[in-house]
């Protein structure tokens, strides 16, 4: 994802005043990048941060700048680097997936076992109903998809990316990033982060991305719960708030 707004720089966090930023929500922001390079291909510096525990510690650390009451499994990979990314592969990538057709029994598809796109995960609204609402949300905040790695719109990645990008905004006083992320959460990443926690538990061969995927849902819940209380949410039952 790229910046095409010169108000803020997402990626900037290292050059600013540290008394000008606020230390909560710029750990958020560090949660959420965080996971995104979790949930992308496994380079090999990931599986060594994984195996002696640095991935693992710089989250808790993270976490411990929040007062989010969120705990960091282990996050053993249990892999060599070749067998990481095998398992990425197979997970994310790769083969085909085995669905339960309610009606008809299991049926076949195409594709990756589990999906990291929003919009297979969500049986109440269109693949394009998803993509337009996040290129708009993008695009409100001078935002677009890196032309180098083009991707659909609700790619995990990517949604990882501007929740975190979010956060900074906040962390630099720009108090209506916070309920713009409140939003966010509530209409995309609540539900793609409980489904995905909920088919990587049942998958097998998940390993260390089944822990990652109830890290992410417990971050992602966390984060949304603390920011409708400190906004005083409100809203009734099913209201969506569009601030794009």
């Amino acid at each position: 994802m790229s910046d095409t707004n010169t108000g803020v720089d997402p990626n900037g966090d290292d050059r600013l005043d540290p008394d000008e930023v606020r230390a909560d929500p710029a750990a958020r922001g560090v949660l959420y990048q965080s996971l995104a390079r979790a949930f992308e291909h496994p380079t090999e510096d990931l599986h060594t941060s994984l195996v002696d525990g640095g991935v693992r510690n710089g989250l808790s650390d993270a976490i411990a700048q929040t007062p989010l009451d969120v705990s960091v499994p282990d996050l053993d990979p249990g892999d060599d680097y070749e067998g990481l990314s095998a398992r990425y592969n197979r997970l994310f990538a790769l083969g085909n997936a085995v669905v339960t057709d309610r009606t008809d029994g299991s049926v076949e598809k195409d594709g990756p076992v589990v999906s990291l796109y929003e919009s297979s995960h969500r049986a109440d609204a269109t693949w394009e109903t998803i993509n337009v609402d996040l290129a708009r949300a993008y695009e409100y905040y001078g935002l677009s998809v890196d032309e180098d790695e083009r991707d659909h719109h609700d790619n995990l990645g990517l949604q990882l990316e501007f929740a975190g990008y979010l956060a900074r905004r906040e962390a630099l006083g720009e108090n209506d990033a916070a309920a713009a992320r409140r939003d966010f959460l509530d209409r995309h990443l609540t539900v793609f982060a409980a489904s995905l926690r909920e088919e990587l538990a049942e998958t097998e061969a998940a390993g260390v991305y089944a822990d990652l995927a109830i890290l992410l849902d417990r971050v992602v819940t966390a984060d949304h719960a603390a920011l409708a209380d400190r906004l005083e949410d409100d809203r009734s039952a099913g209201h969506r708030e569009v601030t794009w």
